[in-house]
């Protein structure tokens, strides 16, 4: 007799192959260890119990508690640029600069208005843009070196010397999400916002260590205003398309400049709950598809979505408050503990960092090589967003833009960020420390140290007022040089003995404080690290 053989077919042989899917096993007892939830697991958010797989509902509740911080704490780690640009425009409004006017310091900030990390070197002038009614023109000044950024501080277009303008001036024309209206020929430089405002941000120098003609020049040049379609930029030939009729210009009104020099006013996110209520606020005045879909979903899962009331009840408050309270501790350690991360330590050993070398503007790929013939040698892209670094440049700074970490010697500014001493310890206000800078210094226009709060990580309030030392004679006299070319610069609460002013910024005891070495302008061996200031060490 021939032997019989059975074909499984249909529902058998789905049925067999469910049951010997996981490598052959056939029930239970035999699945591999890995993949068997125990009836009690211990874990970082406390014991959690199962009953063969299915969780308690005491499980349950402390799951469904871990997801809300952790979609809490994402929020807050990777929206804070978002919250910081808000928080600018809610400063100016707080000093009558409504959108569209410009704030403009033509005695150099100080102290007594809180901006994170801003300098005492250059005259700043910035302004949020409303581009809700329709596209905005900025007339450049001559002079100027900035960056527009939307209202997530996404970089748009640089102005002035790093921008298509190189530093001669020139018309921006900024066009809003969605635009799809006619645009001119020629005369602008044209570039497209992801949200409904933008944030204007520009600095210009001193001329010969006088502030006074460049703010002249500034209010003099500078413009914002509604662009006319069929206006400036559009030719008759291309009107006789018929896609757009010729216009005449109106008459550009007259910028409005609110001089915020001395005066006390607050453009830093906070660090408490109130945080959500700000970047909510933010979500809800620009389009739902200005940020990436990651950031939306992190943000939607705490209560925040755009068209929709935010009101967390008790249970998610406490979460999203301590969650927070853990975001605002990882930015802080992020940056005073920037030297100890691998990469972002400037020199091999030194307190020295900056955590933009790690992943560029875009936190992703280190910035391009310069070849000796002066051409840009971009690296290839990693592809991973260094979310550390994002995190902790946002924390403490403001603006994005390429122009801000490139490898091109005499061109914008480098910087060095200083937290810790020679020690590796955060600096004591009522101590004195000092620290060296060689000979050629590489500046070709200037440098600069500048000290900050801790707290505010804006410029220590002392009475100084500005909280600086360099190479410039304005807002405070000159630091000088010691016979071998070498120049020291000293931190303490009272000025040392025999040391000039111009080598001494003054802290505050009880007051921690860290500082950032300007360049600007940097030369060649700030890039090839051949120049190397001393760390800052305790005076004995």
């Amino acid at each position: 007799m021939k032997p019989t053989h059975h074909k499984r077919t249909g529902w058998t042989a789905l049925l067999a192959a469910s049951t010997l899917g996981l490598g052959g096993f056939a029930n239970a007892q035999e699945l591999p260890p890995s993949l068997v939830t125990p009836d009690r697991v211990e874990t970082s958010v406390g014991t959690l119990d199962f009953k063969d797989g299915a969780p308690s509902q005491a499980t349950a509740d402390k799951v469904f508690d871990a997801l809300d911080f952790t979609h809490g704490l994402d929020a807050f780690l990777n929206s804070f640029g978002g919250a910081s640009a808000y928080a600018l425009g809610k400063g100016f409004r707080e000093v009558g600069a409504e959108d569209n006017a410009v704030v403009i310091f033509p005695e150099l900030m100080d102290a007594k208005s809180l901006f994170l990390t801003a300098n005492a070197d250059t005259i700043y002038y910035l302004s949020i843009i409303d581009l809700s009614k329709g596209p905005m023109v900025i007339e450049q000044p001559p002079k100027g070196l900035g960056t527009i950024n939307d209202m997530w501080f996404q970089w748009i277009i640089d102005i002035g010397f790093p921008g298509p303008d190189r530093g001669e001036g020139g018309r921006y024309l900024i066009l809003p999400p969605d635009y799809d209206g006619p645009v001119p020929d020629g005369g602008f430089f044209v570039a497209r916002s992801k949200t409904n405002h933008v944030l204007y941000g520009a600095r210009a120098y001193l001329t010969d260590n006088d502030p006074k003609p460049t703010v002249d020049l500034i209010k003099k040049t500078l413009k914002i205003y509604p662009y006319t379609p069929g206006g400036y930029g559009t030719s008759i030939a291309t009107a006789l398309d018929g896609k757009v009729r010729l216009q005449a210009d109106p008459p550009v009104p007259p910028t409005k400049f609110v001089e915020a020099s001395g005066k006390a006013f607050n453009t830093i996110p906070p660090g408490d709950f109130s945080y959500f209520e700000m970047i909510n606020e933010n979500v809800q005045q620009e389009p739902a598809t200005s940020y990436n879909p990651e950031l939306s979903g992190q943000l939607a899962a705490i209560g925040i979505v755009k068209g929709k009331h935010f009101a967390p009840d008790e249970r998610m408050k406490k979460i999203l408050t301590d969650a927070a309270a853990v975001g605002n501790a990882a930015g802080r350690v992020l940056n005073w503990q920037s030297s100890e991360v691998p990469g972002w330590a400037y020199y091999a050993g030194s307190a020295w960092s900056s955590m933009l070398w790690e992943g560029g503007a875009n936190f992703e790929t280190p910035p391009p090589m310069i070849t000796k013939d002066g051409y840009f040698a971009p690296l290839p892209p990693t592809g991973a967003r260094t979310l550390n670094s994002k995190t902790a440049f946002y924390y403490g700074y403001t603006l994005d833009s390429p122009a801000m970490i490139m490898r091109l010697p005499k061109v914008g500014s480098q910087y060095l960020m200083g937290f810790l001493d020679a020690a590796k310890a955060p600096f004591d206000g009522g101590r004195t420390y000092k620290v060296t800078l060689p000979p050629k210094i590489p500046a070709e226009a200037f440098w600069s140290f500048t000290l900050y709060d801790n707290q505010t990580r804006s410029m220590l309030d002392t009475p100084q007022r500005y909280p600086r030392a360099g190479s410039q004679s304005y807002p405070s006299p000159a630091a000088e040089a010691d016979a071998d070319g070498s120049t020291t610069v000293y931190f303490g609460p009272t000025q040392p003995d025999g040391v000039k002013r111009g080598n001494w910024i003054q802290t505050v005891p009880g007051k921690g404080w860290f500082t950032i070495l300007r360049l600007y302008s940097p030369l060649e061996t700030f890039f090839t690290k051949e120049w190397r200031p001393t760390e800052i060490a305790l005076v004995p």
